[in-house]
């Protein structure tokens, strides 16, 4: 039986998930599920490439680590309707397109512009106002309730909305040198917080933008904050999904990840991810990242 057979005998209505490479979702991932990925560029002195098929978040590292600031752009129009161009070859007929907020990137607005133009295709462009955990665990999710039977109507109208409104990512950086030259932050705040050896965690606003919410002094007050900012969202709550993620530092995830299913014990997923290529040349390594999403 082929992937597509495999995928449509949970998927009646022939349902495709198109998202972009800042949700994370790593090949293992999106083995198996009708998950489509279209990647961001970055340029560098070497050239252009495509974040996580031509560069990744290691040789973002490599380049910081050697002075220079990798730059980061839209992915390619042409790159978009080759992507559902390939969709509908393989038999899909209706696409939930979940891309990076837009308060970071014009990629939502570029997908939105492309599905516009399509025929033949049923497509509903969602800006997940979020990135990297926020953004793979609602993709993942609602591919969950399409192999659960629900239905697109529902999918579109009612859930992945929903999924966006509950889903709560927070991140902790390792330095601020990157904020700083990206322009997220000014010199004083980065020199200051530096020297203070302040971790900022950062989550998204209503609207998409980062902000901060927490500053902690030294990394190992980084793992108890995450589970005190995450605990605060429980309340009403039942069911949830947990998400984590790092940038250059897998055994603390791992270690993250353990105290998070310690502290909820009831979750139905918990999802790992690496950091991809264009966040990273915005926050650098050593990123920690902590998510929950509740499905009530």
């Amino acid at each position: 039986m082929s992937t597509e057979a495999a995928v449509f005998s949970h998927n009646p209505e022939k349902i495709a998930f198109l998202t972009d490479s800042c949700a994370d979702l790593s090949p293992k991932l999106r083995k198996g599920k009708p998950v489509f990925v279209v990647p961001l560029n970055i340029r560098c002195a070497q050239g252009e490439f495509q974040d996580g098929e031509t560069i990744f978040a290691q040789d973002i590292y490599h380049l910081q680590a050697q002075g220079e600031m990798p730059h980061t752009s839209l992915p390619d129009g042409g790159c978009v309707d080759a992507v559902l161009d390939k969709i509908a070859k393989l038999g899909y007929e209706k696409v939930a397109a979940i891309h990076l907020s837009s308060g970071l990137s014009g990629t939502c607005n570029l997908v939105r512009l492309k599905a516009a133009e399509r025929t033949g295709l049923e497509i509903r462009v969602f800006d997940s106002l979020s990135g990297s955990l926020g953004l793979g665990a609602t993709v993942l999710q609602a591919w969950e309730d399409v192999r659960a039977g629900m239905p697109w109507h529902t999918l579109v109208e009612q859930r992945i909305p929903r999924l966006i409104e509950q889903t709560f990512p927070f991140f902790s950086v390792d330095t601020l040198e990157y904020l700083h030259k990206g322009g997220r932050i000014g010199k004083i705040s980065a020199i200051a917080g530096t020297m203070l050896n302040i971790k900022p965690l950062i989550t998204f606003t209503p609207d998409g933008q980062l902000v901060s919410v927490a500053k902690v002094r030294g990394r190992q007050a980084v793992q108890p904050k995450f589970l005190e900012l995450l605990q605060k969202h429980t309340s009403g709550h039942g069911r949830y999904n947990l998400a984590v993620a790092n940038g250059g530092s897998p055994q603390e995830m791992e270690a993250l990840a353990k105290k998070l299913k310690e502290a909820f014990p009831n979750h139905e997923h918990i999802w790992k991810a690496e950091i991809d290529a264009t966040l990273s040349s915005y926050i650098g390594a050593g990123v920690l990242g902590a998510a929950i999403q509740f499905l009530d």
